[in-house]
């Protein structure tokens, strides 16, 4: 299936290197935020997902397709559903997501567990790569990029990180942060985004992937 999970440390400039990654191979990005879209787009009627087939990447629009034809369970609101509930919900449905464009192969996946959902993928089918940088530098990246000072930006990236730390073990009983869970750990303030990018070509080179 071709396929990378990039997890990132909040500020490490994880989804600035997906982006690049999947330029340079010519592959789809799978954001957090193209989950949401597709979630979203799965609960519609076929005649409204298709209005937005000018506006959205195709894969996107396959992908909600998809889910809804598969799954429309998912997409009916329960009478009284609780928080925990929905929350049981929305994972189903980013799942479903993950492994349906995983399935399409030649993606590069941020976020949102997929190393985690993908984890019993064959090492021929997945790279999974961690991104990371020391806390000060993405402090500072994530003051430049919010405009705020240390103290929120550590915040932010603190807060961020447990949150996602909480998520992946909640639902799948992993430590994210656990490096034998990765083929690579890259180091984006060592390397530069463009470094970065230049080791995980050179792993998905030496798949064959290309």
């Amino acid at each position: 299936m071709a396929v990378i999970t990039i997890t990132r440390q909040y500020g490490a400039g994880g989804s600035e290197v997906a982006r690049r990654v999947a330029a340079r191979l010519g592959w789809t990005v799978v954001d957090k935020e193209v989950v949401s879209a597709v979630a979203a787009q799965a609960g519609l009627p076929a005649d409204e997902v298709a209005a937005h087939e000018e506006r959205v990447p195709s894969l996107i629009v396959r992908l909600g397709r998809a889910l809804a034809s598969s799954a429309p369970e998912m997409f009916v609101p329960a009478p009284a559903a609780t928080a925990e509930l929905e929350e049981d919900r929305l994972v189903a449905v980013t799942e479903r997501v993950i492994r349906e464009a995983a399935a399409h192969g030649r993606v590069v996946l941020v976020g949102r567990g997929a190393q985690a959902i993908l984890a019993a993928a064959q090492e021929k089918d997945a790279l999974h790569v961690l991104v990371t940088a020391p806390r000060e530098v993405r402090i500072g990246a994530t003051m430049e990029r919010l405009g705020c000072s240390a103290q929120e930006a550590a915040h932010t990236a603190d807060t961020t990180d447990a949150d996602r730390d909480r998520y992946v073990h909640r639902h799948y009983g992993q430590h994210r942060g656990d490096l034998a869970n990765f083929h690579l750990v890259v180091n984006t303030a060592l390397l530069g985004f463009d470094g970065t990018v230049d080791v995980i070509c050179c792993a998905v080179s030496q798949k064959g992937w290309r």
